[in-house]
């Protein structure tokens, strides 16, 4: 048998990649539990005579954990440290708002399918968990939140089938379970989800005094002017800090069936390179996407933006705005001051709002402040 999970945990506090917090340790030990319940759930499978007399080996899956509390205390990292470390195939992390969108996605084609052209007769919920089903035993979802009325009317169904099926959840969330979609209409639609999740999830709240994220990023300037040394050096303080010293690791991205390779990431930290990011031709709802699985971006050598550039230009603007609207932080490299870093007459307009934007976000109350939830909407689907 490996490392347990908290022995790991132990060990990332003895290197000071974690600062020692009772806390999160107490988080741990239930991560903990849970991998050794889904080990043992793996490992004991039913045997032909307990198959016959119709043990439902799904119904001895072990409960899952939704684990809420502020921004910044470091729910996402143990859940990221958590997902890493267990030994299981069939596993998947994503942020609950794509998730949903895919579900929403699959039912669309469904009805447009033969299958699914009965006029709403037949219900796509059976045909959308069946994919996740056959290929999904853990389930970790980033931002829980409920803010929308086609999901609440779709989460009892379509978490009772995932339940049922031995599917293990695992949340992180700013709101306990009974926050979600506080306020919204219709809310008696997602009561019996919230029951249905507190039945099927230890529901942990992770008590910090302190914001990690913010005070990391506070200890040090965030913004380098230069492409030499110094400021390459500059961003590998704030990716030690952020980080812990780890080195960090590649990550491919699916971003509307292509692949995005990043080439370092570590603790929902990415770094890469401002070609990489703005001369690909990627639109608003690929760096949507990116927003999704990243909470800071490091970027290395923003150039001087003139006509040459107007293209990446474009791609900038938009890269700033989706960060910003998603309260994702930023630290990087420009090869000039903030207020002459663009030279391009076809831009000049929105590059002051860029220049705004890229002035409060290395602000301390933008720091503080949580990730926001976006919409991808059609506007957005376009290329550069």
């Amino acid at each position: 048998m490996g490392q347990t999970f908290f022995a790991h945990y132990e060990k990332l506090v003895a290197d000071q990649v974690l600062k020692p917090d009772p806390a999160q340790a107490d988080i741990v030990r239930h991560f903990d539990q849970l991998a050794s319940g889904l080990r043992s759930h793996q490992d004991n499978k039913p045997n032909l005579i307990q198959r016959l007399l119709g043990r439902d080996h799904a119904a001895d899956a072990p409960k899952g954990l939704y684990i809420w509390g502020d921004v910044g205390r470091g729910k996402t990292m143990l859940m990221d440290l958590f997902f890493n470390h267990i030994d299981i195939k069939k596993k998947r992390r994503v942020h609950f708002h794509e998730f949903m969108a895919e579900v929403h996605e699959a039912i669309t084609a469904y009805r447009k399918s033969d299958d699914g052209k009965d006029r709403g007769g037949r219900d796509p919920i059976p045909h959308v968990t069946g994919p996740i089903i056959d290929s999904t035993k853990l389930l970790c979802f980033d931002e829980f939140h409920v803010n929308d009325i086609t999901d609440a009317m779709l989460l009892s169904r379509l978490f009772e089938q995932l339940f049922a099926a031995g599917i293990v959840v695992v949340a992180t969330s700013n709101v306990p379970p009974d926050g979600l979609y506080k306020d919204g209409l219709n809310r008696q639609l997602v009561l019996p989800f919230i029951a249905l999740l507190k039945q099927q999830t230890h529901v942990l709240r992770l008590d910090v005094d302190h914001d990690y994220r913010r005070e990391k990023l506070e200890e040090q300037p965030i913004y380098f002017f230069g492409h030499d040394e110094e400021a390459r050096a500059g961003l590998d303080r704030v990716w030690r800090n952020l980080t812990g010293g780890q080195a960090g690791e590649p990550e491919e991205i699916n971003l509307l069936g292509r692949r995005f390779e990043v080439p370092q990431q570590a603790m929902g930290v990415m770094r890469i390179g401002f070609k990489q990011l703005c001369e690909a031709p990627l639109g608003a709802r690929d760096y949507l996407r990116l927003s999704h699985h990243y909470h800071t971006f490091i970027i290395d050598e923003i150039p001087y933006l003139d006509r040459a550039r107007s293209d990446a230009a474009k791609r900038f603007i938009l890269l700033i705005d989706t960060l910003y609207d998603r309260g994702c932080k930023l630290a990087a490299s420009f090869a000039a001051p903030l207020n002459e870093l663009s030279g391009d007459d076809k831009t000049a307009f929105e590059f002051q709002r860029t220049l705004s934007r890229l002035m409060e976000m290395r602000s301390l109350e933008y720091l503080g402040a949580p990730l926001n939830d976006v919409e991808e909407t059609d506007e957005n689907s376009g290329e550069a």
